[in-house]
């Protein structure tokens, strides 16, 4: 019997990270025929997306669990005790703002800013390093506020040819994620989205990979393969 009595139970378990290996790629192979799944799918992602923006990072003690096992006896403690899982849409801000201060996405900045500096280039006016679950660079993006945006892989990665990579960003919490397109590879590429307003210090950037062509729902609907928020280049 499912755990999720509604598809919209199925929709938020599924963003929020709380299904196994098994479900997660279960809902993503039926959100390519199941269209009202994809837009639920959309929906729980938009009402979610506060978590992005809302509350400091907070450490947890390392002693945590064993002051808790006291208490509750070592029978209770094994029952309850969570499974060291990572969610594949876990969208908590303490989480990424932990990952994205990182000294690897501050060299790669650095290194952005110094080198349009020095070679005179169009300087863009902000860059997001994007990073995995694992802490680790994935991408840099360089937005020049023109509408267009500069994706330059630093790492490989590997997509199914029944998936696309779709890059996304977040103007403001009242106009949700917009989608900035559909990547043509995983290659150094540059794309151009809608009109938007100049982008701001602190915009939350991510790529997801998407059913082939992109989001059947123009909302972020995947897994997050990189995720961050932007910077403006210091003279």
């Amino acid at each position: 019997m499912s755990t999720w009595q509604t598809e919209a139970e199925r929709a938020d378990a599924y963003v929020l990270g709380l299904m196994d290996e098994d479900e997660r790629r279960a809902v993503e192979t039926e959100m390519e025929a199941n269209g009202e799944l994809a837009r639920l799918v959309g929906e729980a992602r938009d009402r979610f997306l506060e978590l992005d923006l809302a509350g400091p990072a907070a450490t947890v003690s390392a002693d945590l669990w064993s002051r808790i096992e006291e208490k509750l006896g070592p029978q209770q403690a094994s029952a309850v005790r969570p499974a060291p899982r990572a969610a594949v849409n876990d969208n908590r801000l303490a989480w990424w703002r932990g990952v994205g201060m990182s000294a690897a996405a501050a060299s790669v900045l650095l290194l952005a800013a110094l080198t349009y500096t020095v070679l005179g280039r169009a300087e863009p006016q902000v860059i997001a390093v994007l990073m995995n679950a694992e802490g680790e660079p994935v991408v840099m993006i360089e937005d020049f506020g023109n509408d267009t945006a500069k994706v330059i892989p630093l790492t490989d990665v590997s997509v199914d040819a029944d998936r696309s990579l779709q890059l996304w960003t977040l103007p403001s919490q009242d106009t949700g994620p917009v989608s900035l397109g559909v990547l043509d590879g995983w290659r150094t590429a540059t794309v151009e989205g809608p009109d938007l307003p100049g982008p701001m210090e602190e915009q939350l950037y991510e790529i997801t990979v998407e059913p082939l062509g992109g989001s059947p729902t123009g909302k972020p609907t995947g897994p997050i393969l990189g995720k961050g928020f932007a910077k403006m280049p210091r003279p």
